[in-house]
């Protein structure tokens, strides 16, 4: 589903933040980016969701280069087939949650009429229905994150791309929130979770192991109750 040959990402001041990255998603597949703050994750994550351009090299979605699409071409990919979750939800705190849900379908010109099914559907499937008319202030933050998930696949997005989804939350939180990413996994959806935190990348089927802007290692997980070979693999990655 996406594919990413030769990755390089430079900055100003000539800050190499990706360096010749090579990455791969198969359809269905649920795959983590590990690594410490500032090694490129969030850059690979931006690229492989058309919301930066690399300075070198190509990501193709499904099967398209994104190089070369026009602006409005790719825009569309990011609006209908890409999924967006981040670290600090980006919720619209002037809306409710049900409108914060059906955002991504009102800017896509839907009718009401042909959407409120699928937002109600959302909501329940994220557990907030009943929250449906709060504004996002007297949620929780777990329950904000539990939005933005919502309102991320409200589209049924081809692939969802997740930069550190647990980051602003405590730790039981978090574990809820991954266990609902990979219930979405376990349908059919597509995800890429970049994370510090070796207990959200247990959830993933396969971690990827970025240092200084490189992939430098991979392995794949039985399944997010064996972090056996995960944490097997990051002591062995600290030794080097």
């Amino acid at each position: 589903m996406i594919e990413a040959r030769g990755l390089t990402k430079v900055y100003a001041g000539d800050v190499a933040a990706l360096r010749s990255v090579d990455f791969t998603v198969a359809a269905g597949e649920f795959v983590a980016v590990m690594g410490p703050s500032g090694c490129g994750k969030s850059t690979l994550l931006h690229l492989l969701g058309a919301l930066d351009t690399p300075t070198t090299g190509e990501v193709s979605f499904e099967g398209r280069p994104l190089s070369t699409l026009s602006d409005a071409d790719r825009t569309l990919i990011r609006r209908r087939r890409i999924g967006f979750v981040f670290q600090f939800f980006n919720l619209v705190p002037v809306l409710s949650v049900e409108a914060n849900v059906a955002l991504p379908l009102v800017i896509d010109n839907q009718k009401p009429a042909l959407y409120q099914s699928t937002v109600a559907e959302m909501l329940g499937a994220v557990g907030l229905l009943a929250q449906r008319d709060k504004l996002p202030s007297q949620l929780s933050g777990g329950e904000q994150q539990r939005v933005a998930i919502a309102r991320a696949l409200v589209s049924h997005p081809a692939a969802l791309l997740a930069d550190e989804p647990t980051g602003n939350l405590d730790h039981s939180t978090g574990i809820s929130v991954m266990s609902l990413l990979r219930s979405f996994h376990d349908r059919g959806q597509t995800t890429v979770v970049v994370t510090h935190d070796p207990q959200v990348a247990s959830f993933a089927q396969r971690v990827v192991f970025m240092r200084d802007g490189q992939l430098v290692d991979e392995t794949r997980l039985e399944g997010p109750s064996d972090r056996s070979a995960l944490i097997s693999r990051i002591i062995g990655l600290g030794a080097t």
